[in-house]
């Protein structure tokens, strides 16, 4: 059963669409409104267009200047979640109930099937953090099918019931050198506090 619903989550699919009209950083800015979320970008960080990826297509990213870390963000409110589902015995799961299924798949897709350890937020501390209502870290060496450069990641879910779901992922190739880094951007992408 559990490999069914890995399955599901994995299907998962969000169509975002952006008028022709506007920039890349426009739509970006219009998705984090309607996600109810807020970004606030690293100091010195540069900006880099986004690519598409078979894994985890995502909508914004940054990469410090000495290029050891790279954060790619990704926002999926709710209302843009399309689920394919293919069970006649059942109803469609609802995309507010299924985000730690995502999450889990996600991670095990960017690792390629490899260990990734996961930890969930105690929920006072996801509030806290991030003004989630649930958010799960995961660790993983990186699948070459993410295309990144880099050999580690570090996955960041947070979930917001009735408004939507994000996540961040942290790249690099040395832990201890950009720790301080991610401790410090852990939380550049964060609901708003009116939700």
């Amino acid at each position: 059963m559990r490999i069914l619903l890995l399955l599901l989550a994995i299907s998962c699919v969000l169509v975002v669409s952006a008028e022709p009209s506007e920039t890349s950083e426009a739509a970006f800015q219009k998705l984090l409104d309607e996600a109810g979320l807020t970004l606030t970008n690293p100091e010195g960080y540069v900006v880099l267009p986004p690519r598409q990826n078979a894994l985890l297509d995502y909508e914004h990213a940054v990469r410090s200047t000495d290029n050891k870390l790279e954060i790619r963000f990704a926002v999926r409110p709710l209302q843009q979640v399309q689920i394919d589902y293919d069970d006649p015995h059942g109803s469609v799961p609802d995309p507010n109930h299924i985000f730690p299924l995502i999450f889990e798949s996600l991670a095990i897709s960017l690792a390629g099937g490899g260990h990734t350890p996961i930890r969930e937020y105690p929920q006072q501390m996801a509030q806290e953090v991030f003004n989630a209502d649930w958010a799960a870290a995961a660790v993983f060496d990186v699948s070459k099918e993410f295309e990144t450069g880099y050999s580690q990641g570090l996955l960041l879910a947070i979930h917001k019931s009735q408004i939507s779901d994000a996540y961040s992922v942290f790249l690099f190739n040395d832990y201890a050198a950009v720790k301080p880094f991610i401790d410090s951007n852990l939380a550049a992408l964060r609901f708003k506090n009116n939700n």
